[in-house]
């Protein structure tokens, strides 16, 4: 599906409707899943309806939206088909740990609370409202989708390797 797209279109692609996908959303993990998704063609079924309470795990620090949606994307690309394929599990797993690392090494961590930290100077309890529009406030949209463009880029680069 990126064939016919240089490598620097298609990132360029996906950081497009990260910005614009999370814009409409507000939801890191629906947005990195459907940027790959729709880049790569991959088959989503209800997944993306599943990823809707993802990011920070129900809003609670925990793992990184941006994080559980791009995982998502590379297990469809890289994941087993039948329980029983062990070679189809293990294979699997180095692609989405060098994502997870690489994630780590530009961002910190892969946790959500510690992201907004990062980014943010401090932590946010986005589950409560009055926290969550204070969120909003200090740029929470821009600072937001460079954190899902710089995980979906890094899923991107990963799948594409696949595909050389």
């Amino acid at each position: 599906m990126s064939a016919q797209f240089s490598r620097e279109e298609v990132l360029s692609k996906l950081d497009q409707k990260v910005k614009e996908y999370l814009t409409i959303s507000g939801n890191c993990a629906q947005t990195a899943f459907l940027a790959l998704q729709e880049q790569f063609g991959l088959d989503d079924g209800a997944i993306l309806k599943a990823l809707t309470p993802f990011p920070g795990i129900a809003l609670r620090g925990e793992t990184c939206g941006a994080v559980v949606g791009c995982i998502m994307a590379l297990g469809l690309v890289y994941g087993r088909e039948r329980l029983d394929d062990w070679a189809g599990y293990t294979g699997s797993l180095p692609p989405v740990r060098r994502f997870c690392r690489r994630f780590e090494k530009e961002l910190g961590s892969t946790m959500c609370g510690d992201i907004l930290e990062s980014e943010f100077g401090r932590r946010f309890n986005l589950a409560d409202p009055a926290e969550a529009e204070e969120w909003q406030k200090t740029g929470a949209t821009e600072k937001c989708t460079a954190v899902v463009r710089k995980g979906t880029r890094i899923a991107a680069e990963i799948i594409l390797e696949k595909e050389q």
